[in-house]
């Protein structure tokens, strides 16, 4: 598969005009299906007080929503940057079948925005992590599972 350099400048281009007007982050995206531009995304966290609005999130959410889908299969994203962890999980839950991207993970992180700490955390051990994480009550917790095994009229995903 190969990438499409118009749809790249776009979310280059809409990365570069959310820094000028003052909404948020270099970041933006485009999902793409059949050759045409779905939905696109900019990164709204400080104008949303969201951390989860990267540009890949709000693509993504803005596409499931104009296909109806709570899935992008058939479709491509386009980042102004390489995915962070966070976006890089939602790209894969979307069912997205490709990801293309300009500036790089050093890059971003060159700009203050550096992610390595994301990835080196989900690699610890629950109890070396920078967040204490401890689990408990796991019988009562799997009973939600249990119930979906056993719901004969659940949407898969």
């Amino acid at each position: 598969m190969q990438g499409n350099p118009e749809f790249m400048q776009q979310a280059i281009d809409l990365a570069t005009e959310n820094v000028l007007s003052g909404r948020g982050g270099p970041f933006g995206a485009v999902v793409v299906k059949d050759g045409k531009v779905v939905a696109t995304g900019i990164n709204l966290v400080t104008a949303t007080n969201d951390p989860t609005a990267h540009a890949e999130v709000t693509a993504i959410r803005n596409a499931c929503k104009a296909l109806g889908s709570f899935q992008l299969t058939g479709c491509t994203i386009y980042s102004s940057c390489e995915p962070c962890p966070m976006c890089l999980t939602a790209i894969h839950w979307a069912r997205c079948e490709a990801i293309f991207f300009g500036a790089t993970a050093k890059d971003a992180a060159d700009a203050g925005f550096d992610d390595s700490f994301f990835y080196e955390q989900v690699r610890l051990p629950l109890e070396e992590r920078a967040l204490p994480t401890e689990n408990m009550m796991r019988e009562e917790g799997i009973v939600s599972f249990k119930t979906w095994c056993e719901f004969t009229e659940k949407i898969e995903y």
